[in-house]
């Protein structure tokens, strides 16, 4: 009987886990994971397409959630229903604002300088403390200004 239970259980969380991952409280950040994704005037494929992302990675905001649709904002500011399944809950975020962010050894403005990210630059989001955040495009890694970056922060 204990078996059989447990078993149940098992199945239970395997179910459960994926499918309801970024089943919680809104607004969150997640990020693009497909690499055409696209965003509906309303929470089905029957309503029309209104935007095509090509960008796995982008950071997003979720709004809203219903029935395996997530009502979404982009760093543009442009609002629309995608596919949950498509999104993902790990952090990214784009780097935003005029002129080059400096992307440092450390958080802080005296630390070595190691490269210049350009508006637009995509990348995974690490922690974030006391105004500057590690930040990673492809090998390269540092921490830029929090302020430079959308997706971190509080959604």
């Amino acid at each position: 009987m204990f078996t059989r239970l447990f078993i149940l259980f098992l199945l239970f969380v395997g179910l459960a886990g994926p499918g309801h991952a970024q089943d919680r409280e809104v607004p969150y950040w997640a990020s693009i994971r497909a690499s055409v994704l696209n965003m509906r005037v309303g929470p089905s494929a029957d309503y029309k397409i209104d935007w095509v992302y090509r960008r796995p990675g982008l950071p997003v905001k979720v709004l809203r959630l219903m029935e395996g649709w997530r009502l979404i904002e982009d760093p543009d500011g442009a609002r629309g229903w995608v596919v949950a399944r498509l999104l993902s809950p790990e952090r990214a975020a784009i780097v935003t604002g005029e002129g080059l962010a400096d992307m440092r050894a450390d958080g802080d403005d005296g630390a070595p300088l190691k490269w210049r990210v350009e508006p637009g630059v995509v990348g995974a989001l690490g922690d974030c403390a006391d105004e500057w955040c590690e930040f990673v495009v492809g090998n390269r890694q540092g921490f830029v200004r929090e302020s430079r970056l959308w997706g971190a922060g509080e959604p």
